[in-house]
């Protein structure tokens, strides 16, 4: 018997949550020799034939000697790793190490042999696929490079999850058995497999959340009031096509219904199955609603219950808790602390949130975290609030709350390939995994808009995020350069949201300008210009212009082939041939309709009932005549004729209660809504604004926009350096790194590193007096620079602590005594002597590893003005060659480098280059995690590189390239 002490030190970092492929969870960690009754239980449940499979012969129970040998591990040489759901087995992995006989073996043996055995009742899910994922990367940790497997030829299942795992693989057949071996290193087809498994998945999963078949509200109140009866007249009242629950435990025994609905006392008591839970109690009775909803295989969990990390220490335990728990059960959580979820879809109609009504249906998803901005941009989408008309609803809605396990990142999965969206809308106030976020947000962005406000201040209480020393400018750039549209306001968020719905991309920066106002036609030009486009002087159709006169002058505007987008402005106008704004409406509709490749904005000053006819969605249905009012519950836009259109107020809810966010009073239940059909997709339905800078700054949005999309069909190409020495790189990092665990290199080293991948540091020799100093200068050769390289002087030129065009040792010297005399010693300044470069351009080259991001090259212009100004920019590693011309184009500064005011040009492909060779630096080896070039002179021919700096240290983990799991906050 092994005593615990005996015991090899459990690897606990090997556990993981992960998503199968049917949306649900499962545990994967080390099989221990606690498991042996668990083991035994697992194999019982397991088919004869499942069994036959694995042990090649009929086996039907596991002797004693099997159950010791399969939980007994060393966790190097044997290791098992188990899947469970509910804290059983319903998978199991193992290799054991052997050498070239096939025999077992220790280390430096790389080879092992692995075997799976999967439960009949949840083969199909996923799970071996995940095993496989897990197992190999604990064996690539423990020094193991190749797996074997001997599968029978009829054991298909188990055959396919080897040969679609990507790894590159060998197949051989010998005595009526398939031997499959594989390397274990990861490929590009590896990883695409594994991370389009994961969409899957991870889409699967919010799917189930958001388009349940039944659900259950877990703490409906007896009595009308409070958040859980709230939640289920919300439900109810939005038509929810699948079965609904009430349960509160305090129920009476002899109560059945509640509100129309069956009535329960636990979620046990319900005949069928249950695919949502909505909690809805103290969080102290969140436990015991959690245990229930797994004993009955409750799917997932929006928990809207307040009480947890927002709350302090205590809750943010209480909160783990729950996640471990709810994840035990193989189920996924929304919230706690969560505003709720919505649905517009005609097969589902489920409003499981707080807010009263459901939005009207569109093609917008909307993600917020906050349940307060989330109530504002349900309102304004709903009531076209802001001045802005909503041409388009809501497709799905979630808040995530304290997003303690479902994040934007996974609703991201969902929406990248859901039909029924076509614009996504998020507010984030963080960002959980800035680099898979990146990823998936170019993915996205290259299918579908992904509008974004991402909060610049601290993380809120309750949320979870990784550190990061980047500066929120760097993060927002990097997102820009992954598509995401980066806004900063709510009204921009709607704006820009409101025109990618319902408008087409524009080709270009072209805009013309037309209206019955001439000022109104100015402001506009202003706003574009300010914008960065490019328009056309406006044409002033005066104010006696008819409805006939805006068809017309828009029908031009389109068809010029010198215009990629439209801006209309429109005021009222007095007279008896003004058109009515149905009339002109239609009219601005018709003509767009014509030509429904480019956009057209619509910038109204007091026409409410314009914008209103604007955005009506045209409806095969023959129209009732008349002006009775809509039915209650039908999206029926407010009548805003009599006024501009205001801003409207959030969706009134009650104060807070114990258990979270609140929601209105209950009241009588309204009629079941009658969902208003989207719009025809050939329908031209125009966005309106109330100002020119709201519609301008949305249009210059969408021609960004447009313009990465048609960049990212081409991203260009990492380029191959024949004179790149990778692998002496690597040699010589690893030397270095033998000397301490992380550490600055000095001037030889960093110029030895550098050089191996072709960039070449310009020598400077210390100068620790004059006469060193002179010998520097004649081995150099004149002209030199002196220069001060103590760091409060470095970099400093505009604090004199440089001398340049030193043409002989006299005025050597003499600068020499000039820098002690005005700054110290020599000790205290430092000094070097460099040969002089050729003039140019000061610029500064950085490349930093992020442990959130991950690796970030930046370049500007060196010198005060631009770190005043932070005029950097930014790109993810590894760059392409479109990557880094686009980078030196991209500051405000690049003016400079191209003949402003007559200066002369610099080689911009020389630092093109540089960039390119440093990017591929810092790819190859990320032990690499800080690189400075500066100053780098580029010059009109070539570049000089003055002064490098680059740090060392073991390489951050790499998340992204591990196997699939679920975050542990």
């Amino acid at each position: 018997m092994q005593s615990a002490s005996d015991r090899p030190e459990y690897p606990a970092h090997w556990e993981a949550d992960v998503v199968l492929r049917d949306g649900g969870t499962a545990r994967i960690r080390p099989i221990t020799v606690d498991d042996a009754e668990r083991l035994v239980s697992f194999y019982e449940q397991v088919s004869d034939e499942s069994k036959y499979y694995r042990f090649f012969a009929p086996y039907p129970r596991l002797s004693a000697k099997d159950v010791h040998r399969f939980t007994h591990h060393d966790f190097v040489d044997r290791v098992g790793l188990a899947a469970t759901v509910g804290g059983e087995f319903i998978a199991t992995v193992r290799y054991d190490r052997i050498g070239a006989d096939g025999m077992a073996a220790s280390a430096p043996a790389d080879e092992a042999e692995v075997a799976f055995l999967v439960q009949d009742a949840h083969q199909g899910r996923g799970v071996a696929s995940a095993l496989l994922e897990h197992i190999a990367a604990v064996a690539r940790e423990r020094g193991i490079r190749r797996f074997a497997a001997e599968v029978l030829p009829a054991n298909t299942k188990m055959i396919k999850v080897f040969t679609d795992a990507g790894y590159t693989q060998k197949r051989s057949f010998e005595d009526g058995v398939v031997r499959l071996e594989f390397d274990l290193e990861p490929t590009e087809r590896s990883l695409a497999v594994q991370r389009a498994r994961e969409q899957r998945a991870e889409a699967r999963s919010v799917r189930r959340l958001l388009a349940p078949g039944s659900v259950a509200v877990i703490g409906t109140g007896r009595t009308p009031g409070g958040v859980g009866r709230g939640l289920l007249r919300n439900i109810r009242a939005s038509g929810f096509t699948g079965r609904l629950h009430a349960v509160n435990k305090a129920f009476p025994d002899d109560l059945r219904e509640l509100d129309g609905v069956p009535a329960h006392r636990s979620v046990r008591d319900i005949d069928g199955p249950v695919d949502l839970a909505v909690v809805a109690v103290p969080a102290e009775h969140v436990p015991e609603a959690v245990t229930e909803c797994g004993a009955h295989g409750v799917q997932g969990l929006v928990v809207v219950s307040a009480g947890y990390a927002e709350s302090g220490p205590e809750g943010r335990e209480r909160q783990r808790a729950l996640v471990r728990q709810a994840r035990a059960y193989g189920m996924r959580i929304i919230g706690p602390n969560s505003f709720g979820v919505i649905n517009t879809s005609p097969q589902v109609l489920l409003n499981a949130s707080l807010a009263p009504e459901l939005p009207r249906a569109g093609r917008i998803g909307l993600f917020t975290q906050s349940g307060a901005i989330g109530t504002a941009l349900l309102s304004r989408l709903h009531r076209r609030g802001g001045g802005v008309t909503g041409v388009t609803g809501v497709s799905t809605f979630v808040s995530a709350g304290n997003r303690a396990d479902v994040s934007g990142n996974d609703v991201l999965q969902y929406w990248y390939d859901d039909p029924d969206t076509d614009v996504v809308l998020m507010y984030l106030e963080s960002i959980g995994n800035p680099r898979k976020f990146t990823r998936l947000s170019r993915r996205t962005a290259v299918a579908k808009p992904l509008v974004v406000v991402q909060g610049a201040g601290s993380a809120p209480q309750g949320h979870a995020v990784r550190a990061t020393r980047l500066p929120h400018t760097t993060v927002s750039a990097l997102l820009r350069q992954a598509g995401v549209i980066r806004v900063d306001t709510i009204t921009e968020l709607v704006d820009t949201g409101l025109l990618l719905a319902r408008q087409p991309l524009p080709r270009g920066p072209k805009v013309a300008i037309l209206g019955n106002s001439e000022s109104l036609g100015v402001l506009t030009y202003d706003a574009c210009l300010s914008a960065g486009l490019r328009p056309q002087p406006p044409r002033d159709l005066t104010t006696q212009a008819s409805a006939d006169d805006f068809h017309a002058a828009l029908s031009r505007a389109l068809a010029d082939d010198t215009c990629d987008a439209v801006v209309v402005t429109a005021i009222p106008a007095i007279g008896e041939s003004s058109p009515g704004d149905a009339e002109l409406a239609e009219a601005l509709r018709s003509a767009a309709a014509a030509v429904p490749t480019k956009p057209v904005l619509v910038v109204h000053v007091e026409l409410g009932g314009l914008a209103e006819a604007l955005s009506a969605a045209t409806s095969t249905a023959p129209q009732a005549t008349g002006s009775a009012p809509p039915a209650r519950g039908t999206t029926r836009a407010p009548d805003t004729t009599t006024g501009p259109p205001a801003e409207p107020a959030a969706v009134p809810t009650p104060a807070a209660t114990a258990t979270g966010p609140s929601t209105a009073a209950a009241a009588p239940a309204p009629q079941t809504p009658t969902p208003q059909p989207p719009a025809p997709e050939d329908s031209r339905l125009i966005p309106a604004y109330p100002a020119a800078e709201r519609a301008v700054r949305a249009l210059a949005e969408a021609v960004r926009y447009g313009q990465w999309r048609r960049d990212a069909a081409d991203p260009g190409r990492v380029p191959e350096y024949e004179d790149i020495d990778e692998k002496g790189a690597a040699r010589l990092i690893d030397g270095l790194l033998a000397r301490g665990q992380g550490l600055t290199l000095g001037p030889d080293d960093a110029c030895e590193l550098l050089g191996r991948y072709g960039i070449r540091v310009r020598r400077a020799l210390p100068a620790p007096t004059p006469d060193d100093a002179a010998r520097a200068a004649r081995d150099l050769g004149y002209p030199v620079a002196l220069k001060a390289t103590a760091p409060h002087l470095r970099h400093r030129a505009d604090l004199g602590g440089v001398r340049l065009d030193l043409a002989d040792e006299e005025q050597l010297r003499r600068a020499y005594a000039e820098l002690t005399g005005l700054f110290g010693k020599p000790e205290e300044l430092r000094p070097v002597v460099q040969g002089m470069a050729p003039r140019g351009v000061d610029t500064v080259v950085r490349a930093v590893i992020d442990p959130a991001a991950g690796a970030v090259l930046s370049f500007g212009l060196a010198g005060a003005a631009s770190q005043l100004l932070d005029d950097m920019a930014h790109r993810l590693v590894p760059v392409t060659d479109r990557d880094a011309t686009s980078l030196v184009r991209s500051i405000r500064t690049a003016p400079l480098l191209f003949g402003w005011r007559g200066s002369t040009p610099v080689d911009t492909p020389a630092l093109e280059d540089l960039l390119l060779r440093l990017s591929r630096l810092v790819d190859d080896h990320p032990e690499v995690v800080a690189v400075t070039l500066e100053p780098v002179v580029v010059a009109p021919h070539g570049l000089s590189v003055l002064d490098a700096s680059v740090r060392l240290a073991p390489p951050p983990a790499r998340d992204d390239l591990g196997p699939r799991t679920l975050p542990v906050y």
